[in-house]
């Protein structure tokens, strides 16, 4: 790809793709800037969906009014023939697993060498003016996406992820409209695989569930550090590792770890749905330790190998590990630290897209504090296509005059009444947090919030912890931050003179449910508090996120309290609502009690009983 220059035309549209591995989306650019991204998983409501993303590519061209003639390029973020050179390699290397791993992954991997054709055929017959497919290859598309949308005209880049074609992480260097990859780690020796080896072996589904191995951490003590950093990784000082393969089987085509590893641990993985035991709480604890070791080590060796000292960039799907990312920012390694919001392999569609406009085209990037458009780059809902949706169904909903203090009044009245509201409103966010677009609300005070949300709406595992949207402003009231976090990707402490006489120890002793301790009053707000006393911050401002700012400025107004619980608008195995139906419907199968579209807002008592709870969530 970078072997050719060009011109950039006046409007230039590069279309931007990832598909085939998980995660699938589309981006789409003019000029530099973001028109439109979404995860095909939003349309065709497959959480997680890997197909080549029609409903995306459509929505992308569709919000820019262009066709498939327009575009000046079409990219995909990552390189089949690389991939396949890494699958070859590894049957050579597996030999008696080489018929595994062609019986696993041969398919998967034929899918990728015809990329260009399955492209071509779900928009139209033609690759942009072209007609053919530009390859930028995987860690290029991640750190692209991390650093073009940066407000740093100059940054340190790391990217780490689970895989793509033979590599696994990656540190680069990123100068005005210009990226190079200095250093780079290959596989099996992975950081994501190593991680999501520890998601299978506690029960939680590979590429799934690592974020539920995230949240379970803090209930654990880090025990099994030392059988893990002598057995299964060696860890450098430049924070490069090497994995201990006797213990892993994903090389060699089969699950992520192999009988050898759980005799290490004492005993089987625990079966998916199972209860969770102290040991699963442990190992959970002791590998995000692991984790955050080397993703600070990491980052140091960025800093002396690319001479940065001011600005650090992350991408890939271990990037959205939020601990980690706290952690990090408590290092003061580097001044500044962002993350993008759909660090995984989502944004290697706007990442590859970024790619090829400056690096391709050679055009010059002008650096923008917010292009990335607070992640709002999906589909928003005319009021009156809302409306003919709900008078269609004959639903009664009652509508207020425009979206300002009124609405927003009801709002916090409903959430200080202990409702659980959900919002929909302006475009879908791109990634995979809910920022106030697509969010499920409630009250941040109340000890049960965290249980209710969790066994009643959700329909998920009760431990896992909700996130706090406070009020920019406000945010060194409640956390100790001095830091903008927008995207819901750092973790941070609560303020101590806010914490409750609460001690995880006094729970280590009342056996494996988890309720008795998630019900403790831990802080003043602790349906966000989580029993490490951390909390995923979003920081909410009223120039990016206007209307999300309102509610919580009306709750402020009523309470006092300027933080309200923010959790995505689904539940467990459904993706987060796209469309006013979809929302509609997870409103009337969960036990929300309200639901807000755009300024209209229903009530749940008000309904017709018309819509069946469905179980049509499968575990995740």
């Amino acid at each position: 790809m970078y072997g050719e220059t060009g011109e950039a035309d006046r409007e230039m549209y590069i279309l931007g793709i990832s598909a085939l591995y998980h995660d699938a989306a589309a981006a789409l650019i003019c000029d530099g800037e973001i028109v439109a991204a979404a995860q095909e998983e939003r349309f065709s409501r497959i959480k997680h969906d890997w197909a080549i993303p029609r409903n995306a590519m459509r929505y992308c061209m569709n919000e820019a009014g262009i066709a498939a003639g327009d575009l000046d390029a079409v990219v995909y973020y990552d390189d089949p023939v690389l991939t396949l050179d890494r699958f070859l390699a590894g049957m050579a290397a597996s030999k008696k697993a080489a018929g595994k791993i062609f019986e696993k992954s041969f398919g998967e991997v034929c899918d990728k060498m015809w990329v260009a054709d399955q492209i071509r055929d779900c928009i139209g017959g033609q690759l942009g003016k072209r007609d053919r497919l530009l390859i930028v290859q995987h860690h290029m598309s991640h750190a692209a996406s991390a650093f073009y949308p940066s407000p740093y005209s100059h940054a340190a880049i790391l990217t780490l992820d689970g895989v793509g074609e033979w590599n696994t992480t990656a540190i680069g260097y990123g100068l005005d409209n210009k990226i190079e990859l200095i250093q780079k780690i290959d596989f099996p020796h992975s950081l994501g695989l190593f991680y999501s080896a520890f998601t299978y072996f506690c029960g939680f589904r590979v590429n799934y569930g690592d974020y539920k191995l995230m949240g379970l951490a803090p209930y654990g003590q880090p025990v099994y550090y030392d059988v893990i950093v002598k057995n299964l990784v060696n860890i450098k000082e430049d924070g490069s590792f090497r994995l201990n393969l006797e213990y892993f089987d994903f090389q060699n085509g089969g699950g992520m770890t192999n009988e050898a590893f759980a005799e290490l641990f004492g005993g089987d993985r625990r079966l998916p749905e199972a209860a969770i035991t102290r040991r699963e709480m442990d190992m959970a604890a002791s590998v995000q330790k692991v984790v955050e070791e080397i993703v600070v080590k990491l980052a140091r060796h960025a800093k002396v190998i690319t001479g940065e000292k001011e600005n650090l960039v992350m991408a890939g799907g271990v990037a959205l590990n939020c601990v980690a990312n706290g952690v990090l920012r408590r290092e003061e390694i580097f001044q500044n630290i962002y993350v993008q919001p759909a660090a995984g392999d989502a944004g290697g569609a706007l990442g590859c897209a970024l790619s090829a406009y400056y690096q391709f085209y050679g055009n010059k990037r002008v650096v923008s504090y917010n292009s990335f458009r607070g992640s709002f780059l999906g589909p928003a809902y005319s009021q009156d296509d809302i409306k003919q949706m709900l008078d269609n169904k004959s639903v009664p909903y009652h509508e207020y005059r425009q979206c300002g203090d009124e609405i927003f009044d009801t709002i916090a009245e409903l959430l200080n009444r202990q409702k659980v509201v959900g919002i929909f409103q302006g475009r879908m966010e791109f990634g995979p947090r809910a920022l106030g677009h697509r969010s499920i609300i409630a009250d941040p005070r109340s000890p049960q919030m965290q249980a209710k949300l969790n066994l009643s709406i959700k329909y998920r595992e009760s431990f896992r912890p909700f996130a706090p949207s406070v009020l920019s402003e406000r945010k060194q009231d409640y956390f100790i931050m001095d830091y903008e976090s927008p995207y819901m990707l750092f973790c941070a402490p609560t303020r101590q003179q806010l914490d409750s006489d609460f001690s995880l120890t006094d729970y280590l002793n009342t056996g494996q449910d988890l309720l008795p301790v998630i019900n403790r009053k831990r802080s003043d707000i602790p349906a966000v508090t989580h029993v490490d006393y951390s909390a995923r911050v979003q920081t909410v401002d009223k120039d990016t996120n206007p209307y999300f700012y309102g509610i919580l400025k009306a709750f402020e107004r009523l309470t006092g309290c300027g933080v309200v619980v923010n959790t995505s608008f689904n539940v467990r195995g459904e993706p987060i609502v796209c469309s006013p139906e979809d929302a509609y419907h997870c409103f009337m199968n969960t036990e929300m009690d309200a639901l807000v579209l755009e300024n209209l807002i229903l009530l749940k008592e008000e309904q017709p009983d018309s819509e069946k709870r469905e179980d049509r969530y499968e575990p995740d």
